[in-house]
Order: structure tokens, then sequence, then C-alpha cells
């Protein structure tokens, strides 16, 4: 099991935020998000939005620490990009 995960520096709601995607599947990413106890509703599109004050447990879990342009690149790669309006 890979899941990614990139710097918090996306900005939204007051706080910075990570984004965290697999590259196998969304089943994978599901259960991933679920055993950290990130909710569902936290899920928009292909990835999870993630709270900067959860990136070390994250990473702590498994969550391979990429750049931020590399999500897209990785996302593209296994077919799992979901754009906007899709």
């Amino acid at each position: 099991m890979t899941v990614y995960i990139d710097p918090p520096t996306w900005p939204g709601h007051g706080r910075l935020w990570s984004h965290l995607i697999s590259d196998v599947s969304y089943d994978e990413l599901h259960l991933f998000a679920a055993t950290l106890g990130v909710p569902p509703r936290a899920f928009e599109r292909d990835h999870y939005d993630i709270p900067s004050h959860r990136y070390a447990d994250a990473v702590a879990a498994g969550a391979v620490e990429v750049r931020s342009r590399d999500v897209v690149r990785l996302l593209h790669a296994a077919g799992l990009r979901r754009r906007k309006g899709s």
C-alpha cells in the first residue's frame, strides 16, 4: 500500500491543507484515511484534504511525502485523476 501526501501549503478556511492520494485505488485511499480517522467528507474527487495539524500523523502512519506537483503526476499515471466537473 502506497499513499502519498504533499506539504500543507494550500490555504482554505483559515488553515493550510495537504492532499492525500493513492496511486493504486480509491479503496486503498479510503482505507488509509479511515485508519487515520479522516472523515469521509474530506474526500474531494480524487484526494483527501488533510489539515496541517494532521500532516505528521499521516506521515507516521506511512504516507510518503511528495512535492505538490507530484500529486497530479501520480494521479494521472495511475488513471485516478478526476478533474472538477468530472
